[in-house]
C-alpha cells in the first residue's frame, strides 16, 4: 500500500510554476523543431507515435479489438484493430489520427493549467508502455524505447524544474506540430499517384464526404486546438 501511495504521489504531485522564461523558450524550441526540416524528420517520429496512439485509443473507446501496431523509419505507421469495417466507430477511429497529436497536446495543456506537469510525463510514459505491448516491428520497438527512456528518466530522476520545462516543451511541440502532417498529407495527395490509402481517402470511402473536406477538417481542428491550447498555456505568463 505504501508503494502504491508513493507512486500515486509522484503521478499527482503539484508542480512548481514555470519561471517566466521557460514557456517562451520551450515554445521557440518547439517551433524551430517543427519548421527545420532535419530536426522535423527526427521529431516527426514522436508525432507518428501520437497519431497511431490516437487511433488505438479511439478504437478501444468504440469497442474495437486491438491487434497490433507498426512504426516505420519513414515516420509512417499503422494501428491494427478488428471490428465492423464500416460505421461511425471506424470513421471516428480513422479521423482520430491526424487530430490526435493536437488533442493530446490540448489535454496536456489542461494539466499544465492545473500545475500537473509531472502528470503529463507520467501519462505519456503509460501510453508508451501500452503501445510497447502492441508493437509488431523492430523499428517501432526502438522508437518507443527511446521516447519511453527519456520520459522515465525525467519522471524518476528529473528535478521539478526539469519536469516542468519538459512537460511544457512536449505540450507545445504537439500543439505546434499538429497542422504540419496535414499539410504534408495534402501535398502528397496532389502528387502523381496521390495517397489512396491515406486516412482522408479512407474516410472518403467510408462516407459521402470527399477526401479534401476531411483534410480541411483535420487542419481546422488542429489550428483551432493550437489557438485554444496556446491561449491556455500563455495566459498565466501574460498575467
Amino acid at each position: 500500500m505504501n508503494a502504491l501511495q508513493t507512486a500515486w504521489d509522484r503521478v499527482a504531485a503539484i508542480s512548481p510554476a514555470p519561471q517566466t522564461w521557460v514557456v517562451p523558450l520551450m515554445a521557440l524550441l518547439a517551433v524551430v523543431i517543427v519548421l527545420e526540416p532535419h530536426l522535423w524528420r527526427v521529431a516527426r517520429n514522436v508525432v507518428t507515435i501520437a497519431h497511431e496512439g490516437a487511433h488505438l485509443i479511439v478504437a478501444v473507446l468504440v469497442g474495437r479489438r486491438l491487434k497490433g501496431l507498426r512504426l516505420h523509419s519513414d515516420t509512417s505507421g499503422v494501428a491494427i484493430s478488428s471490428g465492423k469495417p464500416t460505421g461511425l466507430g471506424v470513421i471516428l477511429m480513422t479521423f482520430a489520427g491526424y487530430v490526435g497529436p493536437s488533442i493530446l497536446g490540448l489535454g496536456a495543456a489542461a494539466l499544465l493549467g492545473a500545475q500537473r506537469a509531472v502528470s503529463v510525463l507520467w501519462i505519456g510514459l503509460f501510453v508508451i508502455a501500452v503501445m510497447m505491448v502492441l508493437i509488431r516491428n523492430l523499428y517501432g520497438v526502438f522508437s518507443l524505447a527511446v521516447v519511453g527512456a527519456v520520459l522515465f528518466a525525467l519522471v524518476w530522476w528529473g528535478t521539478p524544474e526539469q519536469q516542468v520545462a519538459a512537460a511544457y516543451f512536449l505540450t507545445l511541440f504537439l500543439l505546434f506540430a499538429g497542422p504540419r502532417p496535414v499539410v504534408e498529407l495534402q501535398r502528397q495527395r496532389m502528387q502523381r499517384g496521390g495517397a489512396p490509402d491515406s486516412d482522408a481517402d479512407q474516410l472518403a470511402r467510408l462516407s459521402p464526404i470527399p477526401a479534401i473536406v476531411w483534410v480541411a477538417l483535420f487542419l481546422l481542428v488542429n489550428v483551432g486546438v493550437l489557438v485554444v491550447g496556446g491561449w491556455w498555456i500563455l495566459r498565466p505568463v501574460g498575467g
